[in-house]
């Protein structure tokens, strides 16, 4: 969408106009799955990807073709850069897998360079540098890939390097016809220097493996080699000759990728091997950095998630020691990122029962030797603490984001070094924000269960006016696309599971119904990590309110084994993938048809996505009360999982060999109770579709009918609007056979 579009309501068009009550509003829009899948998103698109230049003089987002820069004094957008400039820096168009990749690791399309004159364009593998002074840009590079090659400006604006043929080049910027070298050549496709491959970018959350050191002089990286890693075949059927993508991916037990860090001379050269001790193709290297221009810092993690260790090698001899220690008796939570500069450690982890801020000290002048000191807590209570946006080693300040007040609520915090908090946010539900690189203004976005993201650009508050300061913030974005629809909100629920947990739920009920007569469906995740009962705005909730339209109910529970509850909350989940999910599930079922006597009980369904399709063969094969299921993505066996996320809760095959023959669904097929609906993407690269077929062959094998949809290409996402109109109205469909009464 282009910056002129008018569902695009920027602060300068909003001012002024008041809310349309109710009352005064036509009857409530009915809701479609075209309206809400088939152009986009209902709601229009707020400013997303937004980035500072370094200078803090420029907050800029793409758009619609068009680079857009929001004034960081005012708010109020122009053009940067137009769309007829950026259509002549375009490259080829980019593959199904390759857009899903940008689009769900938020890879940048662009960068500021370190003058703030400067911009680079990463055009589906074609480097340009634009010059903001006189609009021309220049080809500097090509990586010949679409997404993953990772481009960087050295700091002091001299060179570009990024990934290219699993090797690392270094373009010279300052030289005539700015020459490319080879800093890191790799030997062969199995051998990644400086590229991150699928199962850290998924599982670690590894956006980067490799990093400039402060004084431009050297490269650190992390050299992965997937030789020994098991290959899954991605077949695409579409062209006339099927066409096969081998992908490295480890499964439970298998051989990991060896990694380890080097350092080389930008001109390239001999690599310096750091020599940390982790056994290799078993341990993992989840973040490393330079603490400063001769010393790195390595963050390491033992293949049974149990031992986070931090070590500071010496870039010159490799020598490597250990500084910091964490242990957990069955998993560490996997908030990796790690923060080192000027004598500090800032880092999170969950050691006294919530994910906490905690701030370590070493010595400075001597890192070769250093060991790390816990200063303090910076946080304690019974909260969670959740991303952290910004570490200042100067200012000594951390920004990070909290559900302290609430669990379904995410606010902005700031804490000193020396343990001051305060909160910079204000209101109920979802808090998240982008820094300028001094910390003095932020970008804020907010949502609430009911209330569409809502973007803001805030001054931080004046710091000598005390702790209970407020930010000064000035909307920048907005939308009023919903009022037509006069969306309700669903009713909140809190259980009591059997051991006393207490577990948040909502339900939507439609309108004008007779007392039970209602069908209701279960649609939960179920699985690690965040919860989906939370303040905040989410498109399910469209899809929601046209269940009810359809005369059905839908209700969300998070289970014990989710997240953002605390360390004993989240690793319920350690050793029981299933029976403790399904018993939550199923309280909080019978807690909503206890209270809503509209509810029929016999007229029970079940949908879900990823672990939640999972889940939905869970419940269908080990409960007899659900009358039709859709499964989305699932996960059938264990064993076809990624290593780092099944061993995580689930230890190694050979060590927990019941835990994977009862938690594998294909393993229960045969149980299977209602009709099922199977829905998998072929060109999924997280859950394979081995997954679905697998599943299907026990179910012919039992003499079960199913029903079965297939998308060519589509990855686990799913993603387009052709599809997603397809998938839905699929959806709908199956639960308007199956779960309505049969007509008399």
């Amino acid at each position: 969408m282009s910056y002129s579009a008018t569902r695009l309501i920027f602060a300068i068009a909003v001012t002024g106009l008041a809310a349309i009550p109710l009352a005064a509003q036509a009857p409530a829009k009915p809701l479609t799955v075209e309206a809400i899948y088939g152009h986009g998103s209902l709601i229009g698109h707020p400013p997303s990807g937004l980035i500072w230049s370094p200078d803090g003089k420029h907050l800029t987002y793409l758009d619609g073709g068009e680079l857009v820069d929001l004034d960081p004094g005012t708010g109020k957008p122009h053009i940067l850069v137009g769309h007829a400039k950026l259509a002549t820096l375009s490259g080829a168009a980019a593959s199904e897998a390759d857009n899903d990749h940008r689009d769900r690791y938020k890879m940048a399309s662009y960068l500021w360079a370190p003058d703030s004159k400067h911009l680079l364009f990463d055009s589906n593998g074609r480097l340009w540098m634009y010059d903001l002074r006189n609009g021309t840009g220049i080809q500097i590079g090509f990586t010949g890939a679409a997404a993953g090659d990772d481009p960087k400006f050295s700091p002091n604006g001299e060179f570009i390097s990024f990934v290219r043929d699993h090797s690392l080049a270094v373009v010279h910027l300052k030289d005539t016809g700015t020459p490319m070298s080879a800093a890191a050549q790799s030997p062969n496709s199995g051998i990644l220097n400086g590229e991150v491959d699928w199962l850290y970018l998924e599982e670690l959350e590894t956006r980067s493996n490799y990093f400039w050191s402060p004084d431009s002089k050297n490269l650190a990286y992390l050299q992965m080699n997937e030789t020994d890693v098991p290959q899954y075949p991605i077949e695409d059927w579409i062209p006339t000759h099927a066409q096969v993508d081998l992908q490295h991916y480890p499964q439970p037990g298998d051989l990991n990728p060896d990694v380890r860090v080097g350092v080389v001379n930008t001109e390239g050269g001999k690599t310096m091997w750091m020599k940390v001790p982790i056994k290799p193709a078993v341990d993992y290297i989840p973040r490393f950095g330079w603490a400063d221009h001769k010393t790195l810092w390595i963050e390491t993690l033992s293949r049974d998630h149990k031992h986070r260790d931090i070590y500071f090698a010496d870039a010159a001899t490799g020598l490597a020691h250990l500084v910091l220690q964490i242990a957990d008796d069955k998993f560490i939570d996997d908030g990796y990122d790690v923060s080192v500069g000027m004598g500090t450690i800032l880092l999170t982890n969950w050691t006294d029962g919530n994910n906490h801020l905690y701030l370590y000290s070493y010595d400075e002048g001597k890192p070769e030797t250093t060991t790390a000191k816990l200063e303090r807590q910076l946080t304690k209570g019974d909260f969670e603490v959740g991303e952290v946006l910004r570490v200042d080693h100067h200012a000594k300040v951390v920004d990070y984001v909290s559900n302290e007040g609430s669990p379904l609520d995410r606010q902005l915090w700031e804490v000193s070094f020396g343990g001051e908090r305060r909160q910079l946010s204000t209101g109920a539900g979802t808090h998240t924000a982008t820094f300028a690189p001094n910390g003095s203004a932020y970008v804020e976005r907010r949502s609430a269960l009911m209330e569409p993201t809502k973007v803001s650009l805030c001054q931080a508050p004046d710091k000598s006016a005390g702790a209970d300061s407020a930010a000064r913030c000035s909307p920048v974005w907005s939308t009023r696309a919903l009022e037509p629809y006069q969306l309700r909100a669903p009713e909140h629920l809190e259980v009591k599971a059997h051991d006393g947990t207490s577990l948040f739920a909502t339900i939507l009920l439609p309108e004008g119904t007779n007392p039970a007569s209602v069908p209701l469906i279960v649609n939960p995740y179920g699985g690690p990590g965040e919860g989906t009962v939370a303040n905040r705005w989410s498109e399910g909730i469209l899809f929601d309110e046209l269940l009810t339209q359809h005369g059905f109910a839908v209700l969300h529970a998070d289970n014990r084994g989710t997240g953002d509850r605390g360390r004993a909350f989240a690793q319920a989940a350690w050793h029981n993938f299933g029976p403790i999910q399904l018993e939550d599930q199923l309280t909080v079922v019978d807690a909503a048809l206890e209270k809503y006597p509209q509810l029929d009980k016999q007229r029970l369904g079940w949908w879900g996505w990823s672990w939640g399709g999972t889940f939905t063969l869970y419940a269908l094969t080990h409960s007899d009360r659900f009358r039709a299921g859709v499964a989305v993505a699932p996960v059938t066996d264990w064993h076809n999982y990624d290593s780092i996320y099944t061993e995580r809760y689930m230890s190694l095959p050979a060590e927990f060999p019941q835990g994977y023959k009862d938690f594998s669904v294909v393993n229960s097929a045969a149980n299977l109770k209602g009709r099922l609906l199977l829905v998998h993407g072929t060109g999924d690269d997280n859950v394979h579709m081995e997954n679905s077929v697998q599943f299907l062959q026990k179910l012919i094998e039992a003499g079960i009918p199913y029903d079965l949809q297939i998308y060519p290409r589509k990855t686990h996402s799913i993603a387009g609007a052709e599809v997603r109109r397809h998938l839905f109205n699929r959806i709908v469909a199956h639960f308007e056979e199956y779960l309505k009464p049969p007509v008399q």
